[in-house]
């Protein structure tokens, strides 16, 4: 499956949009990671299990928008974005989505 984030695929002709495909994963911090940040807040620095968190999070939803277009038929998925959201204290959603198309 070609992901881009562009409008088109270079090289390629699209001959059909499928529609809007998407994938999404809620995350929550665990206590101990908590208790670690707060630690680490006091010297600074990236918060290693904290990025780690969300880049699964982010591999799993753009995962589930490939299923969604896998679904269709699509070859590819264009004009892709991933947003994040914090939806309650300690857990953020990331969605991925964009649009399936169909690929000369």
């Amino acid at each position: 499956m070609i992901i881009l984030t562009t409008d088109a695929v270079p090289g390629r002709e699209i001959v059909e949009p499928l529609g809007l495909v998407r994938g999404s994963s809620v995350r929550t911090k665990h206590v101990g990671v908590d208790i670690m940040a707060a630690l680490r807040a006091i010297v600074g620095g990236e918060l290693k299990s904290y990025s780690s968190l969300m880049a699964g999070a982010r591999e799993q939803a753009i995962d589930r928008m490939m299923e969604d277009a896998a679904r269709l038929g699509a070859d590819a998925i264009v004009a892709t974005r991933l947003e994040t959201a914090q939806i309650m204290s300690g857990a953020s959603e990331v969605v991925a989505y964009g649009t399936a198309v169909r690929l000369r």
